[in-house]
């Protein structure tokens, strides 16, 4: 069973940048897509960035396209979110999540296609 825990979180000032790590532990997530997804404060969680099992090819939504970056280390079992330009309303709870089947990126932006989750990083930006 694949467990997730996410790190680097915290307070930052408005244009700042942070560097999220989502590391996998009691299996392999090699072979897997990656997504991060956000809840802010009385709002639904949402998708942000993905990224596919051969890390070729990343998806970003909109409001993060050109701030945020997804990447992957498959040697530390670890994915990063790198986070630039950020603004006060990127303030959420972050968690990464791992696809339920190897070797597949389809609906990448969908919270059902992934099985399993980290308990998720509190990221507060200020103004």
């Amino acid at each position: 069973q694949v467990q997730l825990v996410e790190s680097g979180g915290g307070l930052v000032q408005a244009g700042g940048s942070l560097r999220l790590s989502c590391a996998a532990s009691g299996g392999t997530i090699r072979n897997y897509a990656m997504g991060w997804f956000r809840q802010a404060p009385g709002k639904e969680r949402e998708f942000q960035v993905a990224i596919s099992w051969s890390g070729v090819i990343t998806h970003s939504a909109d409001s993060v396209k050109g701030r945020f970056t997804i990447s992957r280390d498959n040697a530390k079992n670890t994915v990063y979110l790198q986070m630039s330009s950020l603004k006060p309303e990127d303030t959420a709870v972050y968690y990464c999540a791992a696809a339920r089947t190897a070797y597949d990126d389809t609906a990448y932006w969908s919270q059902s296609r992934y099985g399993y989750w980290g308990q998720g990083t509190q990221v507060t930006v200020s103004s």
